[in-house]
């Protein structure tokens, strides 16, 4: 079973107060990427995969999508979805990825975001979300960068000049990291862009777009502390068809 790291009290309410938890996608750096990814949702049945407080569920919704059903292992994370919502065209369950099984043929996009770092059983899920998908229909996730996920130590590594770099150790050696984040204890699996991006070509899907997140100019000049992700890449978006 995932680890259910959103159920911890404290893990919970430090996450309630992260930005993008209290301004939703407006408030998440990298969502302009992804939504340039979104198909046309009118008509579409979407699933968003580890929907957190359903910001995406809604958005969804608001631009056209017949119905969503939000997933997510963290009753915390659903409770809070559900109160956020009061649309009847959305529904919201608790799910464990590692072991998710949808109707065949059932969906017109699937979305994640910020949820398979967590997934060990990735490729099953990868064969779970194609099998759900209609032919044609598009899978859209983001996920910490295996750069990301693999440094040696917390921080930056900063020389007698003054210039940083980001301490990588280990990035071919897949396995379980463990951070603390918000919390002690964070358990997210780390693997390479190629085993991932196989894993997608091995489940039947057809990759899109592959990007590796960067700031605009225009967001590091609203947010100068954005400069920091131009020294080593934070986000991996993918876009895949069925």
């Amino acid at each position: 079973m995932t680890q259910n790291i959103y159920d911890t009290p404290a893990f919970f309410e430090g996450y309630s107060q992260l930005g993008r938890s209290v301004g939703g996608l407006a408030s998440a750096a990298e969502w302009p990427a992804l939504q340039a990814l979104m198909p046309d949702l009118h008509g579409l049945r979407a699933v968003d995969l580890g929907c957190g407080f359903g910001w995406f569920s809604r958005w969804a919704r608001e631009n056209g999508a017949a119905e969503v059903l939000g997933l997510d292992v963290s009753e915390n994370m659903l409770a809070r979805a559900r109160s956020m919502t009061q649309d009847t065209a959305i529904s919201y369950d608790q799910a464990d990825l590692e072991m998710l099984d949808l109707p065949e043929a059932s969906f017109g996009l699937a979305y994640s975001s910020l949820t398979l770092h967590y997934i060990d059983n990735l490729a099953g899920l990868f064969k779970a979300v194609h099998k759900a998908l209609v032919p044609g229909a598009a899978f859209i996730f983001s996920m910490e960068h295996p750069i990301f996920m693999a440094p040696s130590r917390p921080g930056w590594l900063i020389d007698a000049d003054g210039r940083k770099s980001w301490p990588v150790d280990g990035y071919l050696v897949e396995g379980p990291r463990v951070t603390d984040w918000l919390a002690k204890g964070v358990i997210k699996q780390h693997r390479t862009i190629g085993t991932i991006l196989n894993l997608l070509i091995a489940a039947g899907f057809t990759i899109t777009h592959v990007e590796e997140w960067k700031p605009t100019k225009e967001q590091i000049e609203a947010r100068p502390e954005l400069a920091e992700e131009l020294e080593r890449p934070m986000f991996l978006l993918v876009s895949a068809q069925r």
